[in-house]
């Protein structure tokens, strides 16, 4: 599944839309704890998180992510976007909860 399918399905609202929306998500994590998801990272999952600073950006891009996903509607500083599209990482804004994202990833087939 790519980004842009997983858009009408979380509600989600592209930040960086002139990013890599056809980039493919083999997997899916949730957690707000950086140092964590350091260890836990991995090449093209999705990384949904309540962070905005430009840390974010640095580890999305470390473990080459597919995107973040901000739930509630949350939205990026503009620098933190902007070190996005330097890097290639799409970062989504959706108004589900954390929790909702995740259900709808795992209903289809995304694993943890």
């Amino acid at each position: 599944m790519n980004i842009q399918q997983v858009l009408p399905l979380i509600q989600g609202k592209l930040l960086t839309q002139e990013n890599n929306s056809d980039r493919s998500i083999t997997s899916a994590y949730v957690c707000d704890l950086l140092s964590w998801v350091m260890a836990k990272g991995r090449q093209n999952m999705a990384w949904i998180t309540v962070q905005t600073h430009l840390n974010v950006i640095a580890i999305a891009a470390l473990h080459e992510m597919s995107c973040v996903i901000l739930p509630e509607d949350i939205q990026m500083e503009d620098s933190s976007l902007n070190k996005a599209r330097e890097e290639g990482i799409v970062v989504i804004s959706s108004p589900l909860s954390a929790y909702a994202l995740c259900g709808i990833l795992a209903q289809q087939g995304i694993p943890a």
